[in-house]
């Protein structure tokens, strides 16, 4: 049995951006989705050069075994390539990427991902999110802080806690192996999919639609319909046996298909020794740096020596003053965020234990380096910690989020205070005061005359 993949890449810029920071890439080893960030300058430009360094990988020489630590080098010479220029120019300061990217060796599937793009996988029927969102909500929502229907619609859901390009060191990747299952339908999408359309209705289209091209197609239209408010991308590919005719060509997308040399690529190659005909080289061929470009322009233009050393020395100054002015502009781009992440955790209010007493905080249980994200704003002598059952006394050191000061008294009042339970009151005998007994003797009444003897229990 011969396992092989049909794929297909689309993406579209929506209907509100003004360009596409998305990069799609679908061949027949290699899979990957880049979602840039950093403004117009800088996540087009952060999402193919992803693209550009993980393309090479495309090749059906490489070991089932070997395929997350090739996966993985790529994905961290990338980050560094990213740093490195955001250090560089000022204007592509903070620029970043998401990326998944999924590598085939026979019937083994390796995949790495970082930020909040998806993959997911349509088996038998049954549509499955494979990778975890690296976002701030999504954190909220697996500590039990906030529910997915509030994430969905959080101010904060798109603030990212991982990309690639972000910080100098290396990025954390989720990486698994899995198995290639033929009949296996997977999905790479950028947010702009994921956000407006639900994975009902992406599961309906994957199940429904049979040419990967079409199911790709049709996902986007579903998002321009849904409002279109970022760019869109998909990459869908089957998994597949004994498939008489094998796709081979590559197919990129996005702001990786517009940020690329090819004219040059093609003029200089000629046919035979040297001539992309390998997946791997017409990859290579599609994708290539701006920088790359730019700089081959720029010797191709230098009339001599003399003025190419002075050229070179006045852009090691621009690039010393940019680095400064860029370290800068993405330290004020970090605070800001931190900023607006604190502002919404003081929004928050939980209720719990302090000082062995029902405590009312403001803000949510987490502290950031030696930095608490809460603090007490009320504490109560009633009800006692010790009147309440172990039930609720396990609740309050898990701690209770509320939505507002007002809601966690109340609940305080109405639930917590339910819970406690009443000492039993004991009668307490009330000593009676003996009456003085008179020392005058008072006359017997003197007796009656009766009829009759009345019976003694009348």
């Amino acid at each position: 049995m011969t396992t092989s993949l049909r794929y297909a890449a689309r993406s579209s810029v929506g209907l509100v951006r003004s360009s596409n920071q998305d990069s799609g890439y679908a061949g027949p080893h290699l899979m990957v989705l880049c979602d840039g960030m950093g403004g117009p300058a800088g996540g087009d430009i952060a999402s193919a050069v992803a693209v550009d360094h993980l393309v090479p990988l495309d090749a059906d020489s490489h070991q089932a075994g070997d395929l997350l630590g090739l996966l993985r080098d790529a994905v961290q010479a990338a980050h560094a390539d990213l740093v490195a220029r955001s250090s560089a120019s000022p204007e592509l300061a903070g620029l970043g990427t998401t990326c998944i990217a999924i590598m085939r060796s026979g019937n083994k599937l390796a995949m790495v991902h970082v930020g909040d793009s998806r993959a997911y996988l349509l088996r038998d029927g049954e549509l499955t999110q494979v990778t975890t969102d690296h976002t701030f909500v999504e954190y909220l929502v697996e500590t039990g802080r906030l529910t997915r229907e509030q994430a969905r619609q959080h101010p904060q859901r798109s603030v990212l806690l991982r990309v690639l390009g972000d910080a100098e060191g290396e990025v954390q990747l989720d990486e698994s192996i899995r198995e290639a299952v033929p009949g296996d339908r997977w999905l790479l999408c950028s947010d702009g999919l994921s956000g407006p359309v639900s994975a009902a209705t992406i599961g309906e289209v994957l199940a429904g639609v049979d040419d990967p091209e079409l199911a790709a197609e049709q996902l986007i239209d579903l998002a321009e319909r849904a409002g279109g408010p970022d760019n869109i991308t998909a990459v869908v590919f089957d998994v597949v046996e004994d498939d008489p005719t094998p796709q081979r060509d590559p197919q990129i997308v996005g702001s990786a298909a517009i940020h690329r040399t090819l004219p040059a690529v093609a003029s200089a190659a000629s046919p035979g020794e040297g001539s992309p005909t390998t997946p791997a080289a017409k990859a290579a061929a599609l994708v290539a740096g701006l920088e790359d470009a730019a700089d081959a322009a720029e010797e191709a233009s230098t009339p001599g020596a003399a003025e190419a050393l002075a050229d070179a020395e006045e852009r090691q100054r621009r690039r010393r003053r940019r680095s400064i002015l860029g370290t800068v502009l993405l330290l004020i781009a970090v605070a800001g965020t931190l900023i607006l992440v604190y502002n919404w955790t003081q929004s928050q209010y939980y209720v719990g234990i302090s000082d062995g007493k029902v405590a009312i905080y403001q803000g949510i249980p987490q502290t950031l380096g030696p930095i608490s994200l809460s603090h007490v704003v009320e504490t109560y002598d009633e009800p006692a910690l010790d009147e309440l059952d172990e039930r609720m006394r396990k609740r309050l050191e898990e701690t209770v989020p509320r939505i507002s000061l007002n809601d966690a008294r109340t609940y305080i009042e109405d639930t917590v205070s339910g819970q406690a339970s009443t000492p039993e009151a004991t009668a307490t005998p009330t000593p009676q005061t003996p009456q003085p007994q008179s020392t005058n003797p008072q006359p017997s009444p003197a007796p009656r005359p009766s009829a009759s003897r009345l019976p003694e229990d009348a």
